[in-house]
């Protein structure tokens, strides 16, 4: 589970006995090792839209980067479950990072009771802010996807602000999509630019290069996925691109600005995801996306998942 101190049984206590419109109160305890099955199922059961993807979404929540303060807590039935965090950029700002109840609980008051022992901790860690939005280089989504909107109006009644939107791009990756990159490397070729697939001696200089361009949640994001492509010239990284390090999801990708109008984001774009389509993927998911034009032009990506983030003060 995620780390934790001795401020998560304190929230986890304070939400216990709290009204819940007339229902029984609501049990909340701290997550324990033992807890990791049911965790995946909740989330399975709960989260229609992501169900395939939901046991490998609580386990990479579940383990953060190293030194994010972050907890899990689970109503004493195990049929709801919370993951929360702080943020490494602010720490007066803490994100509720899932939320998810099964459906055959939902009916009792757990998310709300979930939520407040969420901010309880939240407050206990420092926070003056939270979030349901997604606290990166780690977290399920950008905020709440509009269609689950169940979870948007518990939010606004809860007293959540809405204060930003993001979408998610979906590649199809059907095997007559056109995905070849054979023509653009005998090109890049040509101009003394390589592209490859990062191996284990390559990740050290791709990931220094990431942080000096880009973040170190990038990096962190590129470290931990399942495949990552890279174009150089003459020793010098040019750009790289990323797949995997949420489920199913392609990204981060970058290129420097020596990289510019060479047409390597398109390579290395195609790259992953024909890899993503080797490895079984009917689609891929670009994350909290910017550049909509460059993705709809190489690969005929469509704008599909909207998400909508909230917050609200906590003291």
């Amino acid at each position: 589970m995620g780390q934790s101190n001795g401020s998560a049984e304190r929230g986890a206590r304070n939400a216990e006995g709290r009204e819940n419109g007339g229902a029984a109160p609501v049990e909340i305890r701290q997550a324990a090792a033992a807890d990791t099955a049911a965790l995946a199922g909740i989330a399975a059961a709960a989260l229609t839209l992501d169900a395939p993807d939901a046991p490998a979404m609580v386990a990479r929540l579940s383990a953060p980067p190293q030194g994010r303060r972050s907890t899990v807590l689970v109503t004493g039935d195990l049929t709801g479950c919370v993951f929360a965090s702080i943020s490494g950029r602010d720490p007066s700002v803490g994100h509720i990072d899932l939320l998810a109840v099964h459906p055959r609980a939902q009916d009792g008051g757990r998310g709300r009771a979930l939520v407040a022992a969420a901010e309880d901790w939240l407050r206990a860690e420092g926070a003056a802010e939270a979030r349901l939005a997604g606290n990166p280089p780690c977290y399920a989504w950008p905020g709440i996807d509009v269609r689950y909107t169940p979870a948007a109006a518990l939010a606004e009644s809860l007293g959540y602000e809405r204060y930003d939107v993001a979408w998610n791009m979906t590649a199809d990756l059907a095997p007559e999509v056109d995905l070849s990159t054979d023509a653009d490397v005998a090109r890049l070729a040509e101009a003394g630019v390589g592209v490859h697939a990062a191996g284990p001696h390559d990740r050290p200089a791709l990931l220094a290069f990431i942080r000096e361009h880009w973040n170190d949640n990038w990096a962190w994001e590129a470290e931990q996925a399942g495949g990552c492509h890279y174009a150089a010239r003459g020793g010098e990284i040019l750009g790289f691109a990323a797949w995997g390090a949420r489920p199913s999801w392609f990204g981060p990708m970058g290129t420097a600005p020596a990289a510019r109008g060479l047409g390597v984001g398109r390579v290395l774009l195609r790259r992953c995801l024909a890899e993503q389509r080797a490895a079984g993927q009917a689609s891929a998911q670009i994350g909290w996306v910017g550049p909509l034009r460059f993705y709809s032009r190489a690969v005929g990506a469509r704008a599909e998942r909207v998400f909508w983030l909230y917050r609200r003060g906590l003291r």
